[in-house]
């Protein structure tokens, strides 16, 4: 199996993943979670399991010029990033939340032409309409947006969430060039952590795992050892063999997963506004992916 072939598979376990912490860390806020107490323990549990792996696996040190860089890292990527997400989804419902996803494509798309100067092309801007539009038809069809006020403030919080993850994807791609993935993300995670101790301290006094059931448990544990350890492995490696916008494509997967959980689950059925969307997403990463090879570049590059 090719690199880059293991690079997608990695992406599709990620899209997985997110495309189930939707409902999982949505069910346990506000109780027995609030927003800060959820990050503070998943970005907790991630430095303790980023540090403990990188230090048996890969024992390899950062120069001291990079820090600051993972340090920027750290703050939009894990810090501002999931802080939105989570006070925005304590607002806001899932389906509000993967519609405002759909964006991040085309924020990475900007962030890249800027930044780090990663081609732009028609056939990638087509495919991420492509995308773009089976996305919306798949999370639009029969629903409308929540226009109540704490849900347009969770809404807002979303779009910025998007925003500085888009930004984390565009900072973080030099880096895993350089680097190891575990390095990378032992020091981004702990430089997260420090940034938001300060803001989540006063609400850790008021936290409680004595309201904790079974179910909350396994949540919290899925969102740190799967939604965080795991995920952002497989994102990070996959750096190193696609592109930016690639990368965050698979995020229109996510709705798509959304709804084939709640087929399986009974509370919705197969339509075909719903195939037609399914067409439409995969077409648009046929056409972000095989802009590679029609450019005559490394794949990925």
């Amino acid at each position: 199996m090719s690199k880059n072939i293991k690079a997608h598979f990695s992406l599709l376990i990620t899209t997985l993943i997110f495309g189930f912490h939707y409902a999982i860390a949505k069910g346990i806020m506000p109780v027995p979670l609030q927003p800060l107490q959820l990050l503070f323990l998943r970005l907790l549990g991630g430095v303790i399991l980023f540090w403990i792996f990188q230090r048996l696996f890969v024992r390899e040190k950062v120069e001291r010029k990079d820090l600051f860089k993972l340090a920027g890292c750290g703050l939009v990527g894990f810090a501002l990033n999931q802080a939105f997400f989570y006070e925005g989804l304590n607002l806001t419902t899932p389906v509000d939340a993967s519609i405002i996803h759909v964006l991040n494509p085309v924020f990475v798309l900007v962030f890249a032409g800027i930044l780090i100067h990663e081609k732009v092309t028609w056939v990638k801007v087509s495919g991420i309409a492509l995308g773009a539009s089976g996305a919306l038809i798949l999370v639009l069809y029969g629903k409308s947006f929540n226009s109540g006020t704490n849900s347009f403030t969770g809404n807002i919080m979303v779009v910025l969430n998007m925003v500085f993850y888009a930004l984390y994807l565009v900072l973080i791609k030099p880096m895993v060039a350089k680097y190891h993935t575990t390095t990378i993300l032992k020091w981004v995670s702990l430089f997260g952590f420090i940034f938001i101790l300060p803001f989540s301290v006063k609400s850790l006094s008021d936290l409680s795992f004595q309201l904790f059931n079974l179910k909350a448990w396994l949540s919290l544990i899925y969102i740190i050892v799967l939604n965080t350890f795991i995920a952002y492995l497989l994102i990070n490696y996959s750096l190193k063999q696609l592109s930016t916008s690639m990368v965050s494509f698979y995020s229109y997967l996510q709705p798509l997963i959304a709804s084939l959980m709640s087929v399986s689950l009974g509370d919705e059925r197969i339509t075909y506004p719903k195939i037609i969307a399914a067409v439409l997403i995969f077409c648009g990463v046929f056409l972000v992916n095989r802009k590679v090879v029609a450019a005559g570049i490394k794949a990925g590059a």
